[in-house]
C-alpha cells in the first residue's frame, strides 16, 4: 500500500497518509506529508469521516489544501489524507478517490489472506489434536474435541499410517492440496508432524471393501502418497498394516520403522514387515505382573512426569521438546524424577529398552492387576522363553557378521557412534552406514526415532544368553 500513496504522490504532487482512526494515527504516508500540523486542526472532521457520517471532504488549514476520503463502507473506517499547496484539480481529486477505493480492495485482500492463514494454523491444530487423542487410544476423545465437526475418519473401522518424509517446505503445500473445506482431507487426516519437522503423517481410512487387491482409499488418497513418492526423488514412505483406531500408536510405530527400510530401497516405499512386536511374543499373565511390578515406582509420580517419560521412550527429547513445548532441561528433569523412582539411569539404553517394554506391555494388555501370591518373574524368565528367542533369532537373521559386531558394539557403547568407532577401530561415517544398513536388514529405525534401538537390545540380549 505504500507504494500506491507514493505512486499518487507522483501522479499528483501531493503528499498523502492513510490515517487510522480520528486522534490522527498514521499508519503510512509519503515522506513530506505534514503530520500534526495538519491533523490536529483536523480532528472534528476526521470523527466524521471515520464514524461514517462524512464519505469525502475538502477544507484548508493554513496555506495548505486537504482532500479527504473515507475508505470503506461500514465500521470504523480509514481515511486517506491528501495535502497540497495548490487547488486539487477534478483530475486530482480524482486520482485520491481512485486511490483510495484501490486500498479499499487491497485491505478487503488483505484481511481476507489473513483471515486464511489464521483458518489453516487452526485447522492444523485440530488435526494435530485428533491426531494426539488417537495416539493415546481415545477415539472417543477425538470425537469430543470436535463436536459439531467430527472428522469422517473417526467413523473409519480401522486406519494405516502413512508416513511420509519429505523436504520442510513440501508439507504446507501438499497438506493444503488434499485439504476439503472443513479442514479435513475427506475421509482421511494429513499432519505435520511437530516433533520432526520432514516427516508428514497420513492417517488413511482402510476400507474392508478390496478392489483389485489394494482397498478403495488405498486407490485414493493412500495412492496419492506413494504417487508423490514416486515422483520425488527426495521423498521416502513407510506404510503400517492396519489398525483399529485406538491402536494408532501401534500403527505409527510400525510405519516409522517402515520408513528406515523405505529409505534404502529403490522404490522408497516400504509397508511394514508385519513381525509382531516382542511384547506379543511373551506369555501374557506374567508379563503383565513384571511389567505392573516394574512400574509400579512410578504411580508415586505425577502423571506429567510419566507421560513425558513414556514420549522420551519413542523418540529424542529434542523431539519431545518440540512436541510438547516445554524446554530440554525440563524433559530432563521429569526424566531424573522417573529414573529416581525406578532405580535406573535413563539416559542408559539398556534401561530405556527396559522401562519401553514394560509400557508396551502395560499398553497392550489393560485390565485388573493379577492377583497372585507368587513372586513376580523377572525380565530374563521373560525373556528366556521359547517364542522370544525364535523373535529374537528371527529379527538378527539378515544381519552379516561384520554389521551384527558393528550393532553389538554400538549398544555396548550406549548408542554413541563415536565410541563405537574408537572401540571397533573404524570412523564414525562407517559404524552410521553400517547402522543405515541394519536399519533396512532388521526392519527397524535406529537413528531417526530411534524406537528400533529397544528391540535391538532385547534381540542381542536374548541371542547373547542363548549362546550362553
Amino acid at each position: 500500500m505504500r507504494k500506491v500513496l507514493e505512486w499518487l504522490y507522483r501522479q499528483t504532487g501531493v503528499d498523502v497518509a492513510l490515517v487510522a482512526d480520528a486522534s490522527g494515527t498514521v499508519e503510512l504516508s509519503t515522506e513530506g506529508f505534514p503530520g500534526e500540523r495538519v491533523l490536529g486542526p483536523l480532528a472534528p472532521l476526521l470523527g466524521q469521516l471515520c464514524g461514517g457520517g462524512t464519505a469525502a471532504a475538502a477544507t484548508r488549514v493554513d496555506d495548505l489544501y486537504v482532500h479527504c476520503e473515507a475508505l470503506g463502507a461500514h465500521g470504523s473506517r480509514r481515511v486517506l489524507v491528501a495535502v497540497g499547496s495548490f487547488v486539487p484539480g477534478p483530475g486530482v481529486v480524482a486520482l485520491i478517490s481512485h486511490t483510495g477505493s484501490l486500498m479499499t480492495v487491497l485491505r478487503r485482500a488483505w484481511d481476507a489472506d489473513r483471515t486464511l492463514r489464521g483458518y489453516q494454523y487452526k485447522a492444523r491444530q485440530l488435526r494435530f489434536a485428533v491426531l494426539s487423542a488417537l495416539l493415546a487410544g481415545e477415539p472417543t476423545l477425538a470425537r469430543r474435541m470436535t463436536t459439531g465437526a467430527v472428522p469422517p475418519l473417526l467413523d473409519a473401522d480401522r486406519l494405516r499410517v502413512y508416513l511420509l518424509r519429505c523436504p520442510p517446505t513440501d508439507r504446507d503445500p501438499i497438506t493444503r492440496a488434499y485439504q476439503d473445506p472443513s479442514g479435513y482431507h475427506g475421509r482421511d487426516l494429513i499432519v505435520q508432524c511437530p516433533a520432526f519437522k520432514e516427516h508428514l503423517i497420513g492417517l488413511i481410512a482402510d476400507d474392508e471393501e478390496e478392489v483389485d487387491g489394494s482397498s478403495r482409499q488405498e486407490r485414493g488418497r493412500g495412492e496419492a502418497l506413494r504417487r508423490l513418492v514416486r515422483d520425488n526423488p527426495h521423498y521416502a514412505l513407510g506404510i503400517s498394516d492396519p489398525h483399529p483406531l485406538g491402536a494408532t500408536a501401534e500403527a505409527y510405530s510400525q510405519a516409522t520403522h517402515a520408513l528406515a527400510v523405505a529409505r534404502s530401497t529403490p522404490t522408497r516405499i516400504a509397508p511394514h514387515d508385519g513381525r509382531s512386536p516382542l511384547a506379543d511374543r511373551l506369555p501374557r499373565q506374567p508379563a503383565l505382573t513384571w511389567a505392573r511390578t516394574f512400574l509400579r515406582p512410578l504411580d508415586a509420580l505425577p502423571k506429567t512426569t510419566t507421560d513425558i517419560t513414556r514420549l522420551t521412550m519413542a523418540m529424542p527429547r529434542s523431539a519431545v521438546a518440540r512436541l510438547i513445548n516445554i524446554s530440554r532441561n525440563t524433559i530432563t528433569a521429569h526424566l531424573r524424577r522417573a529414573g529416581q523412582a525406578l532405580g535406573l539411569d535413563l539416559d542408559d539404553v539398556r534401561s530405556r529398552a527396559d522401562v519401553n517394554l514394560a509400557l508396551a506391555l502395560t499398553s497392550t494388555w489393560a485390565g485388573p492387576e493379577p492377583e497372585t501370591q507368587h513372586t513376580p518373574p523377572t525380565l530374563d524368565d521373560l525373556l528366556q522363553t521359547d517364542p522370544a528367542s525364535a523373535w529374537a533369532q528371527a529379527l538378527l537373521h539378515p544381519l552379516p557378521a561384520h554389521h551384527h559386531r558393528t550393532l553389538q558394539t554400538w549398544i555396548d557403547a550406549n548408542a554413541d557412534a563415536q565410541d563405537a568407532a574408537r572401540r571397533i577401530g573404524i570412523s564414525r561415517n562407517t559404524v552410521r552406514t553400517h547402522l543405515r544398513t541394519a536399519e533396512a536388514l532388521l526392519g527397524r529405525d535406529l537413528l531417526t526415532h530411534g524406537t528400533g534401538v529397544h528391540d535391538v537390545v532385547h534381540a542381542l540380549r536374548i541371542t547373547a544368553d542363548l549362546a550362553a
